[in-house]
């Protein structure tokens, strides 16, 4: 029986947001204390839990066929890994930052700079798009100390908080690029295996639509019907139900989460009341 090889982050939040997802699709995953591949039991899959920095080279390669991993790696390694389906989660951004005491006027001052960075073709792409030379030095882990020891002037890595650049006395003067986490496939994936992959993706697209919306139910006054429906943002149009009491309707919708105070606020000042909001499991579009 063909599976779905999926890798994700061994550990760390990535890991943990990436499990969380495939549970929301329904997949259980039989994984033990530091086993480095699972078996899903209701769903043809095997899980693969990588060192994050090993997962493009396994998907360039096939030894895997899909994985959940940071737009900002696929984007440091190149290669014909495509991108399926951004996830929303695990936001941050590649920057660079230098130590708070130097002054910082625009790009033209990383000319003839020393920069530490585990991300060497992200950084190169960015000078050279500017027309600045400086002198890469490669580091995998720790990047930020580099310049409290004198080897760097200054840093590229990913920024979440930026409570390590604050720690390290380094402030962020330039955004590369802004990440999140991807479902990305490999270029050599089959198309027996691509059928599969579809059925996860679809799951996932459900699961990401429900994240983004909320159930709405709310009483209106008749007279007051056309105008809220009017202000409601619903996927075609809302459901209007007759309530027991006469001269008033039940309307049920659904509002996308940016919308949301911005659109109950206007529902009240129209009329509306008794709002009920409620979370959405899956939503199939």
């Amino acid at each position: 029986m063909n599976r779905i090889k999926l890798a994700i982050q061994k550990s760390g939040r990535l890991n943990e947001d990436s499990l969380r997802i495939l549970k929301d699709c329904g997949i259980s995953i039989d994984n033990g204390k530091d086993q480095l591949k699972a078996a899903a039991r209701n769903f043809p899959l095997e899980v693969f839990y990588l060192r994050n920095s090993d997962i493009p080279q396994y998907l360039q390669d096939g030894v895997v066929h899909a994985a959940i991993i940071g737009e900002n790696l696929i984007i440091e390694n190149g290669g014909e890994i495509k991108i399926e389906e951004l996830l929303g989660f695990s936001k941050c951004r590649v920057s660079l930052a230098i130590p708070k005491s130097h002054s910082y006027k625009g790009i033209k001052d990383l000319e003839g700079k020393r920069i530490a960075t585990s991300y060497p073709n992200t950084v190169t792409m960015f000078l050279d798009k500017h027309d600045i030379k400086s002198d890469l030095h490669i580091i995998n882990g720790s990047v930020e100390i580099a310049p409290n020891i004198g080897l760097a002037d200054a840093i590229c890595d990913i920024v979440s908080s930026g409570s390590t650049l604050f720690k390290n006395n380094l402030k962020e003067v330039e955004v590369l690029l802004n990440s999140e986490a991807a479902l990305a496939v490999s270029p050599k994936m089959d198309a027996n295996t691509r059928s599969i992959f579809e059925e996860l993706r679809f799951r996932v697209k459900s699961v990401l639509a429900a994240r983004q919306n909320r159930y709405v139910l709310l009483n209106a006054p008749n007279d007051k019907l056309e105008e809220i429906v009017r202000i409601l943002p619903g996927m075609r149009s809302p459901t209007v139900l007759p309530l027991a009491e006469e001269g008033w309707s039940s309307v049920h919708t659904v509002i996308n989460k940016d919308k949301f105070w911005e659109v109950i606020q206007e529902l009240k000042d129209s009329g509306a009341e008794g709002i009920l909001v409620c979370p959405i499991e899956k939503m199939v579009l």
